[in-house]
């Protein structure tokens, strides 16, 4: 995750720690004691949200400091984080339970389940005009969907192995798999 300075930011999972990424590339421990820290997003006043495999969902202040901020279902996989124009923070935690929500967190911490059914549902990021778009990649077939405010999914992109996504400010997307990041 980039923060609103510009700076990089990387979990490891096997230490629960986040890490600060120099110009150089030398890394920083930023906050520790995460559990198993996953998915990362920051606020626009610096705040970082880190996902904890095992169901916390820690606020991280820009001094390192972490507190719980949320509480969920353990994932088997990753916690994936996308904060919303409104200041929510939207989550998917895939199990291993054929389909899963979207959970939403509102700025006080209520979490909610945000009824939308995804397979293994990973990545997820809003586009700058605030749509919301998740990647599923259940069992091999995986895709890109925009999710509206009401009613089912939209698939906008299908491929094999896609994991996450991203978006630019200017509009431009990009897909990964496990190995590859495709810039449309």
């Amino acid at each position: 995750a980039i923060d609103p300075d510009g700076r990089l930011y990387v979990s490891s999972r096997f230490e629960g720690t986040v890490y600060r990424v120099a110009q150089d590339g030398t890394l920083t421990p930023f906050a520790s004691d995460l559990g198993v820290a996953c998915g990362l997003a920051f606020a626009q006043d610096g705040t970082l949200y880190v996902g904890d495999r095992s169901g916390t969902i820690f606020r991280v202040d820009r001094d390192g400091q972490a507190t719980t901020f949320a509480t969920l279902p353990a994932s088997v996989a990753a916690f994936h984080l996308a904060l919303a124009p409104d200041g929510a923070l939207y989550v998917t935690a895939p199990t291993l339970a054929s389909y899963d929500n979207l959970y939403r967190v509102t700025p006080d911490g209520l979490v909610t389940e945000h009824n939308v059914h995804f397979g293994r549902p990973q990545g997820l990021a809003f586009d700058s005009n605030g749509s919301l778009f998740v990647v599923e990649a259940l069992a091999g077939t995986s895709g890109l969907y925009r999710v509206p405010g009401e009613g089912a999914p939209e698939l906008v992109l299908a491929g094999p192995g896609l994991i996450g996504v991203a978006f630019n400010p200017y509009g431009g997307v990009v897909v990964c798999t496990s190995v590859t990041a495709y810039r449309l």
